[in-house]
């Protein structure tokens, strides 16, 4: 099973962007564990927005 590339550079950007962590550090992660990573980070941001 492939991973589309599009898919993969949106969460690579979007780990980098708010966490700025380094390329490699991202790609070094299991697939499973960067989704965990873009999770949170929306779980972080929701909450921020909403004021909590």
């Amino acid at each position: 099973m492939t991973y589309a590339l599009p898919r993969l550079r949106e969460e690579i950007a979007y780990v980098a962007y708010h966490f700025h962590w380094r390329l490699e550090d991202i790609l070094d992660l299991p697939h499973g564990e960067r989704l965990r990573w873009v999770r949170e980070i929306a779980r972080i941001n929701t909450r921020v927005n909403e004021g909590g």
